[in-house]
């Protein structure tokens, strides 16, 4: 992987690529951080798309409060440099359905742990489906994009007693609830 070489002072940003490509943006960092958490892809002509369908520019710097100039300049510098399209020419949205499950009859566990702590996921789909329960989806937040990763994992039916025992006995989880 080939890292760009900027030199002016570094910000923090999510990976070692992107700080470097960024670190003299700050506003367009803040489009590449908003394409990275919705899965938004550029393409090789700098057209932004959710999966298939292209997104207005305009509608995007308004969410974000910015011109509308810094995204179309984000999305040509992106589709320009070969590393940058190599990541953000194959992202995808993904549809979470943790803040509806509710609504679909299914129960949602959030999982708060040490963020880069390993073995969390497993073991708590080993206690999990040791229970007799369907995880529907499970959805890990990546730490070098979201200041407070958890991990959300939607069941289809209600955790019973015993393993929630289990789970909130894991050393790694600083703290576990159910919705």
């Amino acid at each position: 992987m080939i890292y760009l070489k900027l030199y002016c002072t570094k910000i923090y940003i999510m990976y070692p690529i992107l700080e470097s490509a960024f670190s003299c943006f700050p506003m367009r960092k803040r489009v590449a951080e908003t394409f990275l958490i919705y899965g938004l892809s550029v393409d090789k002509e700098g057209i932004i798309f959710c999966g298939k369908i292209e997104m207005s520019p305009a509608k995007i710097a308004r969410a974000l409060n910015l011109d509308r100039r810094v995204v179309l300049e984000t999305a040509r510098m992106i589709s320009a440099i070969p590393e940058l399209q190599g990541i953000f020419g194959h992202l995808e949205p993904t549809a979470f359905i943790g803040k509806a499950a509710k609504h679909l009859g299914f129960e949602v566990l959030i999982i708060e742990a040490e963020p880069h702590a390993i073995g969390i996921i497993g073991k708590a789909t080993s206690i999990i489906t040791d229970a007799g329960i369907i995880i529907r989806q499970i959805v890990a937040d990546d730490p070098d994009i979201y200041p407070n990763p958890k991990v959300t994992i939607v069941l289809d039916k209600p955790l019973p007693a015993k393993a929630l025992s289990k789970l909130r006995k894991m050393k790694e989880i600083s703290r576990l609830s159910i919705e």
